[in-house]
């Protein structure tokens, strides 16, 4: 990979692209989203994890690749010292390393921050996810848990890593 991956607080000029994120049908298929009524409910939701992504409280932050907004990547759960995340690239830069990268940074961001463990999941139907997961340095873990989405139930399989 040629490109420069960064993790950083979004902005009002990455709106569009976090915009396009957010509606994309592809990511949607693996990555836990709301269909949006119009294009407002989706620049409302943008702007959250642009105000989230500010906030200290939070690690959300952008995936930037060569300066341009690439996907972004979310906490989904703290507790004791373990934080879960999520994360979300655009299909454009799938199977470039980018989202691999990202999860090495965001580890080596919440490590830094006193996290002892990072965990994340994928459903069963995305095994590309938990590649990613696995270049990062995760291992998976016994823990499985089904989720209903979007009218159907998936299996979750899920990955750590800890410090």
């Amino acid at each position: 990979m040629n490109m420069h991956i960064a993790l950083r607080p979004m902005q009002e000029k990455d709106l569009d692209a976090l915009c396009t994120l957010v509606v994309n049908e592809e990511i949607k298929k693996t990555y836990m989203l709301p269909d949006f009524e119009d294009r407002l409910a989706a620049d409302r939701m943008a702007r959250r994890l642009m105000a989230l992504s500010l906030e200290e409280t939070h690690f959300v932050r952008g995936i930037y690749a060569d300066g341009a907004l690439a996907g972004f990547l979310n906490d989904v759960e703290e507790e004791n010292g373990r934080i879960e995340i999520g994360y979300v690239v655009h299909p454009d830069h799938w199977n470039k390393g980018v989202a691999t990268a990202a999860v090495k940074l965001a580890i080596k961001a919440l490590f830094e921050k006193g996290f002892h463990t990072v965990r994340a999941a994928h459903f069963t139907e995305n095994p590309a996810s938990g590649r990613v997961m696995q270049k990062a340095g995760m291992h998976r873990i016994a823990y499985e848990d089904d989720f209903e989405y979007r009218g159907s139930w998936h299996h979750c399989i899920f990955y750590e890593i800890t410090k």
